[in-house]
């Protein structure tokens, strides 16, 4: 018959901790660092600038931030940006019995 059933999670064995590609580790980690490097350089008794010592952390934390259905934000992001900003090519097929017939014909 021909059939295989590939279990749903075959792929979380490609990603570390089930979640996060070495890309995704690598870009939290610098945001982390670049938080850590801000916390210790900038004074941060004030909220605002103690907000944006940890502002790196938490937008890379966001993009690596695992959604249903995508790996994580950053996936649904370029998704929509690919598609956005591609060329669509969609093929109308129909219900037409003519192309029915030039698909058999095709075929032989």
């Amino acid at each position: 018959m021909g059939r295989f059933l590939i279990p749903a999670n075959s792929k979380k064995s490609l990603l570390k901790f089930g979640l996060f590609n070495t890309f995704d580790l690598i870009l939290f980690g610098s945001g982390i660092g670049v938080s850590i490097l801000f916390i210790v350089i900038l004074p941060v008794q004030e909220l605002a600038i103690s907000f944006l010592s940890i502002s790196p952390a938490l937008i890379t934390g966001f993009l690596v931030f695992p959604v249903p259905n995508y790996h994580n934000v950053l996936t649904v992001i370029l998704s929509a940006l690919a598609f956005l900003t591609q060329n669509q090519r969609f093929i109308w097929k129909g219900w037409c019995i003519s192309d029915e017939y030039k698909d058999e014909i095709t075929k032989k």
